[in-house]
């Protein structure tokens, strides 16, 4: 799926590890805002059954919002739910295999800091390339360590969009996007900012 690039709306929002009786609040406050594009479902210690419940909660903000819906991992929970797509990791499976899921949904693919997986994602037509970690992140233990070196080698071969992800807050994020990073994915700097309210923390960034 061809996606459409919108400078004001480039934050790709990656739910919390956990989910709060406080989160939907927020959730609905935030998408509100119209900044977000993207938000994805990431949880890794919850049942297929509770992955379902909450999943049909956000799916409602979502759509109100105009903000596209993916899941992480499972395109066939993808599929269960509705979603607008689904996002892949290097172990999961290949896109070929999600297509034959969820057909010409979004499929993104994590290409860490690698050229060579970069490619082959867009020779099997994925719909966005997310590199990163750019910086350290609280959400996940950082492996690999991307730099803008590989935003702008991208931009040169490539129309296919570009997600940047790892440690991305207020005082970083405008670096990215000004070379050559279309969305931002962002998750510990909204949900867990010991700082600002998610809301408040979503407004730094203009």
């Amino acid at each position: 799926m061809n996606l459409k690039i919108n400078k004001k709306k480039f934050i790709y929002l990656i739910s919390p590890n956990k989910i709060s009786k406080k989160f939907y609040k927020d959730l609905q406050k935030i998408l509100e805002t119209r900044k977000i594009k993207f938000f994805q479902l990431r949880l890794k210690k919850y049942s297929l059954k509770q992955k379902i419940l909450i999943g049909r909660k956000i799916k409602v903000f979502c759509k109100k919002n105009k903000v596209k819906f993916l899941i992480n991992d499972d395109p066939s929970l993808a599929l269960t739910l509705g979603a607008d797509g689904c996002h892949l990791g290097q172990k999961d499976m290949d896109i070929k295999d999600a297509k034959k899921i969820i057909g010409k949904k979004i499929i993104g693919v994590t290409c860490h800091n690698s050229l060579s997986l970069a490619k082959k994602a867009i020779r099997a037509n994925a719909s966005y390339l997310a590199f990163g970690a750019f910086y350290s992140s609280s959400t996940k233990k950082t492996k690999h360590v991307a730099n803008i070196k590989i935003l702008n080698k991208i931009k040169k071969i490539t129309k296919t969009p570009i997600v940047a992800i790892g440690g991305i807050n207020s005082e970083n994020y405008k670096k990215l996007l000004l070379n050559n990073a279309n969305f931002l994915a962002i998750s510990s700097y909204i949900w867990n900012n010991k700082k600002y309210k998610p809301i408040e923390a979503l407004e730094k960034l203009k």
